[in-house]
């Protein structure tokens, strides 16, 4: 195996997107939109060089390797939240009974799935301001934000309210599923 004297990811920000580092908090912000999160470990660093973030790894070994890149990733992921944001598209799928969805606050409810009486709940554990949630044309539901992993956890846990357990997936498919990630 091929070893590495060092390994250097340059992560370049968008236009009008600044980036500040202090004590391992990584922050990327434009127009009022910032995302923050911690980068810390001993032996991986991650350093502001031009205007673009740098991940660095001197003498890298494998976990090391695999973690600068995570982090490049993380970087970039964050990078094209602020700049363009992610949006997450689902939409409400039945065969007989017609299931309307409401967002109230911080709660996403499912009525009449399988022509439950009860009423599904999802949890919606950001604030608006963080991840909006709206639901379009009856069925179909939007979610869009800034950061990556709150708009796909808040997707996961729409989808996840309606998920049918004790009966054949193949034949009874109504809940809502995510159709586009953009």
């Amino acid at each position: 195996m091929v070893k590495l004297d060092h390994i250097k990811h340059v992560i370049e920000l968008s236009e009008g997107v600044g980036g500040s580092i202090e004590d391992g908090n990584v922050t990327i912000s434009k127009d009022g939109t910032s995302i923050s999160r911690e980068f810390l470990h001993p032996r991986v660093s991650v350093s502001m060089n031009d205007g673009n973030l740098e991940v660095f790894c001197d003498l890298p070994r494998r976990k090391e390797k695999a973690l600068a890149g995570t982090w490049a990733a993380h970087l970039r992921n964050m990078n094209k939240g602020v700049s363009e944001g992610f949006e997450y598209r689902l939409k409400a799928v039945y065969s007989h009974f017609p299931m309307t969805l409401k967002v109230e606050g911080s709660i996403m409810t499912i009525n009449n799935l399988f022509g439950e009486r009860v009423p599904r709940k999802a949890e919606l554990p950001w604030t608006p301001a963080e991840v909006t949630v709206k639901v379009e044309n009856k069925t179909d539901v939007v979610v869009t934000g800034a950061d990556k992993e709150k708009v796909g956890q808040t997707s996961a846990n729409i989808e996840r309210a309606c998920r049918i357990r004790g009966r054949d997936r193949r034949v009874f498919q109504d809940g809502v599923y995510i159709v586009q990630k953009a």
